[in-house]
């Protein structure tokens, strides 16, 4: 058996209440410097994973109390680096012989490198687990509403990130039109020049022409509004925080917004810790962590800022192989219905 760990850590100062409930009552500066302070710790003991081979694991996870503002700007990059690194340590030092990178811990940087460099025990971010569940959730929504990808224009945000980039790699093959949409315009003139095909731009307007968008931005707020979407759109959000503004979720019901990398765990797994999922789902980072766990495949597997094809396309194989599957779409952490599915096929045939 090949024990896991995976590295958590609170999307905002608020979400530290989850484990510090006095954080509900404080300013947020307050609670960050409490945090700035604060050793990685123990969450919880994951037990109950089991594949459908009959290989089953165990791991933990591990509380990095840090806050994505906090990592990408706020502290210094060594300390951000020091503190991941003990949360790592402190897994290898339960058991663990395989740790994910969750959330911010898997962008912050280098996107793990300097991490697995460092430690005793492999790292992997979780990326090209990410990455396949996403282009699978979004094609199915696609099916679901009645978008065509052949007849139809999907744009990735985020895509000079390595999540985003390897989504727009593979889906500009089923699609019609690629739109790309990044920060700076010359990093993202240069991912369309290597895809060979895809429209660069830093403008988000321009989403109001796309029929499906996957969004995977490193940004620590909500990066699309109500008026970016078109009618009848499927956004497929990957991001942790979510780049969707809670917003699109009241004022866009002709809009089909799901939460990507949304895993079901084999087994009975008890995460004994609430993230905020239904029980015995995970996101796909998590899940790839235990993937590796239940191969006996204590490597580093993805890291840095390139997922690969190849990468993408091992991940599948080896979820499908041990009963990883796609679960049930949600949205804005509620599970979605066919009333809000239908909304949107009616809003689609309006256009």
């Amino acid at each position: 058996m090949t024990p896991f760990g995976f590295v958590i850590h609170p999307l905002s100062p608020r979400d530290a209440a989850r484990k510090y409930p006095v954080a509900r009552y404080l300013p947020e500066a307050a609670i960050e410097a409490f945090l700035a302070r604060k050793k990685p710790m123990v969450v919880s003991h994951i037990t109950g994973v089991r594949s459908v081979t009959g290989a089953e694991t165990h791991g933990w996870f591990v509380g990095c109390p840090l806050t994505p503002r906090q990592m990408v700007g706020k502290l210094p990059l060594e300390l951000v680096y020091d503190r991941i690194g003990e949360a790592v340590e402190l897994a290898r030092r339960e058991g663990a012989q395989v740790v994910g990178l969750g959330a911010f811990t898997s962008v912050v940087g280098d996107g793990g490198v300097t991490i697995a460099e460092r430690s005793k025990v492999a790292v992997t971010t979780g990326n090209s687990y990410t990455v396949a569940t996403a282009i699978e959730g979004t094609l199915v929504a696609c099916g679901m509403v009645g978008i065509v990808p052949e007849t139809s224009a999907l744009a990735v945000v985020g895509a000079t990130g390595s999540i985003g980039r390897t989504c727009a790699q593979i889906l500009s093959e089923r699609f019609q039109r690629l739109v790309l949409v990044g920060r700076d315009q010359a990093r993202t003139e240069a991912v369309a020049e290597a895809l060979g095909r895809g429209e660069p731009t830093t403008d988000v307007a321009a989403l109001r022409e796309c029929d499906a968008v996957v969004t995977v931005t490193s940004s620590d707020a909500a990066v699309l509004l109500p008026q970016h979407l078109k009618p009848g759109a499927v956004v497929c959000d990957v991001a942790r925080p979510r780049d969707v503004s809670v917003r699109v979720a009241r004022e866009r019901p002709d809009v089909l917004v799901i939460e990507g990398g949304v895993v079901e765990v084999p087994g009975e797994v008890d995460f004994g810790f609430d993230f905020g999922f239904p029980p015995r789902t995970a996101y796909a980072c998590m899940s790839e962590t235990m993937i590796l766990a239940l191969e006996n495949r204590p490597e580093s597997y993805t890291v840095g800022k390139d997922v690969t094809v190849r990468q993408v396309r091992e991940m599948l194989e080896l979820a499908a192989k041990h009963g990883f599957r796609l679960a049930g779409f949600r949205s804005f952490e509620r599970a979605v219905d066919e009333q809000a599915i239908e909304r949107v096929r009616r809003a689609r045939l309006r256009v």
